[in-house]
């Protein structure tokens, strides 16, 4: 069973530093290659590069509770782990708002 955790390519969970200039602040994000590579996937859906990304993150959370957690790798690690669970189909473990499926129409069989 652990094998698919186990057999996961090192560089995965390789931590890599990047650079980050928010509003004109550099600032520098640690994370695992993998959640590198979750946020490019998600800033790209977003049409930005994984700065803007993180920017309109930071912003949005500036609006939202008026300050950025002290550790802004791990909300970025969050912000991965729920935008999977997500893609997974398992809404149940957010608390974001998810686009209810039209119903499928009920064909009634006639005998």
């Amino acid at each position: 069973m652990c094998n698919v955790y186990v057999n996961a390519d090192p560089i995965l969970y390789e931590s890599r530093t990047r650079s980050l200039r928010i509003h004109g602040v550099i600032t520098t994000v640690r994370l695992e290659n993998l959640f590198w590579d979750v946020l490019h996937e998600i800033a790209s859906r977003e049409n930005m590069t994984t700065t803007q990304f993180a920017v309109k993150l930071y912003d949005e959370l500036i609006t939202l509770r008026g300050e950025v957690p002290s550790n802004f790798a791990s909300f970025l690690r969050v912000c991965c782990l729920r935008y999977l669970s997500i893609v997974a189909g398992k809404s149940e473990l957010t608390s974001l708002p998810l686009p209810v499926p039209e119903p499928k129409p009920r064909v009634l069989k006639t005998v």
